[in-house]
């Protein structure tokens, strides 16, 4: 046999291996069955794409890149095999380029690689727009899926446009249900999520259960979608249906690590400065370094300021500066919040002026205002009222907002400056009149200014603000009846005329109901008993005898005792009992005998040496305080009863 039938063997051999191993998904073997013809056959390109496809399988992209780098002359039959190298290997910038470089046409895979790619660039609009080309143009069965990651792309276009869109988009699969439901959070519409949220999970579970899934997967197929009705929860304020869903779902065995981190951030923002321990590890898998090729820019820069937030909650202050730092270098759009934090960051170190510098020169058009909010309340916590009072003035229009007014008459009247808080309305009512904002909702800023006039005794100036709010709300009469209120303080013909607006006492009466206004009141009145009154008393009915005055009791004298001498001095302790009195003397009983102190034979000083009951007393005293021990505590004397008269004469027989 020649060498070139004996090579021709091999190759068709190895082809009919690497066919069977291929249909089976043995890649390892396709792998080696591929080498082989390769070793015979070094440009054999059939064998060459199996070898990269067998490597694609097994997820060694980068083996896949360095073989397609050192046989560039199947680069324009294998761009799509390259390309999706480089995006699995989590370079979509090189994907881009080795589909740009092509030359011949693209096909839809490439097409829609293209697409998949400018979406993780970020770039929605051009995503987006192949997208649409590819649908109207292909016709196989994946047209779901090309809508499903169409809407995945809508997600993160601008929200004005796709909002007259949603209605008509699918939502026959749980992934289209899923992203339907994203749509509308983006859009501010919670309500609509949630309900399209609690469809897609009854389609999710489902799909699954006709696949005889196991409860165990299921669950791990769920937690994307409910974390997602997580923070629509937290959107809505329902805090703690959002924090047992995430805390749930976290114990799951998740396997997608962006899932986890925007979870675990989700819990950070609820715990806020509480939890800390369970916030610094949940914070910890929020900042995964892979995150970086899993979630958008977006995600990422609000877990990166939450990460900057919990180091200041935590005093960690030089961990928060590297954080802002961060945050600076890679979103410069958040510069604001940067600075904001950083000057919180120094403000607590003890650093007020360096803080308030720091804020003072941070210029930005658009958030100058939020900047001198943040100013004034430093300086409020600092108690430099007439400071914070200032910056609020000099705010130029936002001066003028009616939240910004509130808190000025608030301080002003807390400082005790009433002239200055009346002139802060004063100005307010004038600027809103010469400008004829009508954008704006003032009557909760005109009734307010209103009050503060009436109670300072300024009539003139609460009817004009009474006017502006009667303008806004023309049926209210309560407003009128104010107004009339006010009026009749200085103008009594205009009070008389706005009078007449008013409803009469018949009008007002029409719809009420006495019949049960009496039960009403009869039921909550408490009648108390009064005094039984005598037919002779009522009026109407005097008596003859009424002109006769009652005759008054007069009180009797109390009785002295005998032998009573007026001129002697009585004695002080006449209402003690006699055994209570100085002059009285116990009788001594015989039956009981004395103590006897001492042993016999002892001499009479010693007696009060051996004499323990005064040391017992003493212990007791200097035992200190206790919750149920009496401070001043006594020895109780023990009673001893007398025998009875039978009891002594039975033990006198007895013996």
């Amino acid at each position: 046999m020649t060498e070139k039938t004996a090579k021709e063997k091999t190759i068709s051999t190895q082809y009919a291996e690497l066919n069977r191993f291929s249909q089976n998904g043995e890649y390892e073997r396709v792998l080696k069955a591929a080498n082989k013809i390769l070793g015979v056959a070094p440009q054999e390109f059939l064998a060459f794409q199996c070898k990269i496809v067998s490597l694609i399988q097994l997820s060694k992209f980068e083996e896949a890149i360095t073989l397609l780098n050192k046989n560039p002359q199947f680069f324009q039959y294998l761009v799509f095999e390259k390309a999706y190298c480089y995006y699995r290997a989590n370079k979509p910038e090189d994907a881009l380029k080795v589909i740009e470089q092509s030359e011949e046409e693209i096909d839809f895979r490439t097409k829609e690689l293209r697409a998949q790619v400018l979406y993780r660039l970020e770039k929605f609009d051009e995503s987006a727009q192949i997208y649409h080309e590819i649908i109207k143009n292909a016709d196989d069965d994946y047209e779901d899926e090309r809508y499903t990651n169409l809407m995945a792309v809508m997600v993160y276009m601008d929200t004005e446009e796709n909002e007259s869109n949603i209605e008509d988009l699918r939502d026959n699969t749980y992934e289209l249900c899923y992203n339907k439901a994203c749509l509308l959070i983006e859009s501010g519409n919670y309500s609509e999520a949630e309900k399209k949220l609690r469809q897609c999970e009854k389609l999710c579970r489902e799909v699954l259960e006709e696949d005889e899934t196991t409860e165990e997967e299921i669950d791990i197929e769920l937690a994307l979608i409910r974390i997602q009705l997580g923070f629509v929860y937290q959107k809505q304020g329902r805090i703690k249906e959002a924090h047992q869903l995430y805390v749930t779902n976290l114990k799951a065995k998740l396997d997608d690590i962006a899932l986890m981190a925007v979870a675990s951030n989700n819990v950070v923002c609820i715990n806020k400065d509480q939890n800390l321990f369970d916030s610094k590890k949940k914070m910890k898998v929020a900042l995964n370094d892979a995150l970086v090729y899993k979630l958008p820019s977006k995600q990422r820069k609000y877990i990166a300021v939450n990460n900057a937030i919990f180091n200041y909650y935590i005093n960690q202050i030089d961990q928060c500066e590297k954080a802002c730092k961060m945050i600076d270098e890679n979103w410069s759009e958040l510069s604001i919040q940067a600075t904001v934090i950083r000057a919180l960051n120094l403000f607590k170190s003890g650093k007020a002026k360096e803080a308030i510098n720091l804020l003072k020169n941070c210029k930005s058009e658009g958030d100058q205002l939020y900047i001198n909010l943040c100013i004034a309340q430093l300086l409020l916590i600092e108690a430099r009222l007439h400071n914070s009072c200032k910056i609020l003035e000099n705010l130029g229009e936002n001066s003028y907002k009616p939240g910004i007014v509130g808190a000025l008459t608030t301080l002003y009247l807390g400082i005790g400056d009433e002239e200055t808080a009346l002139k802060v309305f004063e100005k307010t009512v004038e600027f809103y009149k010469k400008n004829k904002i009508k954008d704006v909702d003032l009557s909760s800023l005109w009734r307010q200014a209103a009050e503060f006039h009436i109670r300072n005794g300024h009539p003139q100036v609460a009817a004009n603000s009474l006017e502006e709010l009667l303008r806004a709300n023309k049926e209210d009469k309560k407003i009128t009846a104010q107004l009339v209120l006010a009026c009749s303080q200085f103008d009594k013909e205009r009070a008389l005329k706005l009078s007449k607006e008013l409803p009469t006492i018949s009008e007002l009466s029409k719809e009420v109901d006495v019949e049960s206004l009496q039960t009403i009141s009869s039921s909550t009145i408490n009648y108390k008993k009064s005094p039984a009154v005598k037919p002779e008393s009522l009026p109407g009915t005097p008596r003859e005898d009424s002109a006769k005055k009652t005759k008054k009791h007069k009180k009797r004298k109390g009785k002295l005792p005998k032998n009573y001498d007026a001129s002697a001095q009585p004695d002080p302790e006449r209402w003690l009992p006699k055994y209570e009195r100085t002059g009285y003397r116990k009788k001594r009983d015989r039956r009981l005998k004395e103590v006897i102190k001492g042993s016999q034979g002892t001499a009479s000083g010693q007696a009060e040496q051996y004499d323990f009951s005064k040391y017992v007393e003493e212990a007791i005293d200097s035992a200190g305080p206790a919750a149920s021990v009496d401070p001043s505590p006594k020895i109780a004397k023990v009673q001893q009863h007398p025998q009875k008269k039978g009891q002594q004469k039975r033990k006198n027989k007895r013996r």
